[in-house]
C-alpha cells in the first residue's frame, strides 16, 4: 500500500502546491486580504463546475484497476480510448458552465473589491479546462496499472512551471505586463498543459516499453463502454461536487463578512486543502488496490488493502491534527504579514484541527468504496453531511447566533464526522459481507 499510497500523496501534495504558491505570489500584492480572498474564491468557484467535468473519469479507478487485475490489458486501453472520446465532448461544456455561470456573481452578496478581480482570474482558470480533463485521464490509466512515476514528475515540475509563471505574469516581469491575480489564473493554465503533455508522452512510453499493445486495442466506440464509465463516474463526480460546492457555499458566506473574514478563511481552507491531500493520495491507492484485488476476486486481499489504507489515513490526519493545534498562529503568518488576517486564520485552524481524524477516514473510504465499485453511497452521505446538516447549521450559527466564520466552519466539521462515521461503517459492513459469502462458498466447496 505504501508502495503505490505514497508518490500518489506526494502527487496530490504537488497538485495543491500549485494553489499555495498562488496564495502565497498574490498574497503579497498591495491589497493582500482582497488578493488572496479573490484567489479563494475564484478557485473554489471554478473547481465547483471543472472538477465536476473532471471526475467523472473516476470511474476509470474501477474499470482499468478490475480489468487490470484480471490480466485483461486491451480492456484498460479501450477504458482510456473511451474516456478520451468523451472528454472531447465534456470540456467544451464544462467551459461554456462556467462563462454562463459568472454573471450570477454579481448578485452573490461578495465584497465588491473582491469580486473585481475574482472575475478575471476565473476567466484564466477556464481555459485550463480541456488539460484537466485530460489530466484526470491520463493519470487514472497510468495509476491503475501501477505506473507513478510519471505522475509524481508531472506534478513536482508543474509545479516549478507555475512558480515562474506567478513570478512572471503577477509582477510583470521579462517585458510582460503586471496582470496581478489574473495572472496567477493564467500562470496556472500553462502549468496544466505542461502536465498533459508529460503523461501522454508516458502513456506513448510505458506501452512500448511494455509492449502491451496499446494501438492494436480496438478504437471503435462501445456505447455500452461509455455508459459503464458514466455509471460509476457521475455518482463519483457527484460526490465531489457536493463536497467542493459546500466549501464553495462555505466561501460565498464568509465572503459576506468582507475581505478580512474571506482572507482567514483562505489561511484555513488552503491548510485543510494541504493536509487532505494526503489521505486523498491514499484513498487513490485504496482505489487500485481494491480494484485489482476485486478484479481477481479475492475478498480478502481487497479488505486488508481497504483496512491498511484507512489506517494510514487516520494516523496520519492526526498527527496534523496535534500540529495545527500546536502553531495555529504560526502557520498563520505564513500567509500574510497582516496582524488581523493571522488572528482570523488561527481561530478558524482550530476547527481545521478538530476534524483532521474524520476528514481522512472519510476520503480513505470513499476511495475504497469506488474500488469496489460502490460510488453511489458516498455521493448520499455527502448530500446527507453537507447540504442537509453542515451548511444549513453553519449558516444559523454564522449568521444568526452572529459567530461569524468560525460558524461557517463549525458546520463543515459536523458534516465531515457524520461523513466519516457513515462511510467506515458502510465499508466494514461491506467487508463483513464479503468474507461471510467467501467462508460460505469455501465450506460448499468443501462439503461437495
Amino acid at each position: 500500500m505504501l508502495h503505490l499510497a505514497a508518490p500518489l500523496a506526494l502527487t496530490e501534495l504537488g497538485w495543491l502546491l500549485m494553489g499555495f504558491v498562488d496564495t502565497i505570489m498574490v498574497g503579497h500584492l498591495p491589497n493582500s486580504a482582497v488578493a488572496i480572498g479573490s484567489v479563494s474564491l475564484g478557485t473554489t468557484l471554478f473547481y465547483m463546475v471543472g472538477i465536476f467535468g473532471s471526475s467523472i473519469m473516476l470511474g476509470l479507478d474501477t474499470l482499468v484497476a478490475q480489468a487490470y487485475g484480471t490480466g485483461r490489458v486491451e480492456e484498460c486501453h479501450r477504458d482510456l480510448f473511451h474516456a478520451l472520446y468523451f472528454t472531447l465532448v465534456l470540456a467544451p461544456f464544462v467551459m461554456f458552465l462556467v462563462f454562463a455561470g459568472l454573471p450570477l456573481l454579481q448578485h452573490s452578496g461578495v465584497d465588491p473589491s473582491v469580486l473585481k478581480e475574482t472575475v478575471p482570474f476565473i476567466h484564466a482558470l477556464n481555459w485550463s479546462t480541456l488539460p484537466l480533463v485530460l489530466y484526470f485521464v491520463f493519470r487514472r490509466y497510468l495509476q491503475a496499472m501501477n505506473i507513478v512515476k510519471p505522475v509524481v514528475f508531472a506534478l513536482i515540475s508543474a509545479n516549478l512551471v507555475n512558480l515562474f509563471g506567478n513570478w512572471v505574469f503577477v509582477y510583470g516581469h521579462l517585458g510582460f505586463p503586471a496582470f496581478g491575480v489574473s495572472g496567477s489564473g493564467w500562470s496556472t493554465c500553462i502549468s496544466r498543459v505542461y502536465m498533459v503533455l508529460v503523461l501522454a508522452v508516458a502513456v506513448v512510453y510505458y506501452d512500448r516499453r511494455r509492449s502491451s499493445g496499446l494501438w492494436q486495442a480496438s478504437r471503435e466506440l462501445e456505447w455500452a463502454r461509455l455508459r459503464e464509465l458514466l455509471r460509476l463516474g457521475l455518482p463519483a463526480a457527484g460526490q465531489l461536487l457536493l463536497e467542493i460546492s459546500a466549501f464553495a457555499c462555505a466561501t460565498v458566506l464568509v465572503g459576506r463578512l468582507g475581505a478580512l473574514a474571506l482572507a482567514g478563511h483562505q489561511i484555513a481552507l488552503n491548510v485543510a486543502s494541504i493536509t487532505y491531500m494526503v489521505p486523498l493520495g491514499i484513498s487513490s491507492a485504496a482505489a487500485v488496490r481494491v480494484g485489482q484485488a476485486f478484479g481477481a476476486r479475492d475478498p480478502h486481499a481487497a479488505s486488508r488493502a481497504g483496512w491498511t489504507a484507512l489506517c494510514l489515513g487516520a494516523g496520519f490526519m492526526s498527527c496534523m491534527a496535534i500540529i495545527i493545534v500546536s502553531i495555529p498562529r504560526l502557520i498563520a503568518e505564513i500567509y500574510s504579514p497582516q496582524m488581523e488576517v493571522i488572528r482570523t486564520g488561527a481561530s478558524l485552524l482550530m476547527v481545521v484541527a478538530v476534524f483532521q481524524l474524520f476528514d481522512g477516514l472519510q476520503v480513505v473510504a470513499t476511495g475504497a468504496l469506488r474500488g469496489a465499485g460502490n460510488t453511489h453511497t458516498p455521493m448520499l452521505t455527502n448530500l446527507l453531511g453537507y447540504w442537509l446538516i453542515g451548511i444549513p447549521f453553519g449558516s444559523f450559527l454564522a449568521f444568526r447566533l452572529h459567530w461569524g466564520p468560525i460558524g461557517v466552519w463549525t458546520g463543515l466539521c459536523v458534516a465531515l464526522i457524520i461523513i466519516g462515521t457513515v462511510l467506515v461503517t458502510v465499508w466494514s459492513r461491506l467487508m463483513k459481507r464479503l468474507a461471510h459469502a467467501s467462508s460460505s462458498l469455501t465450506r460448499t466447496c468443501a462439503e461437495g
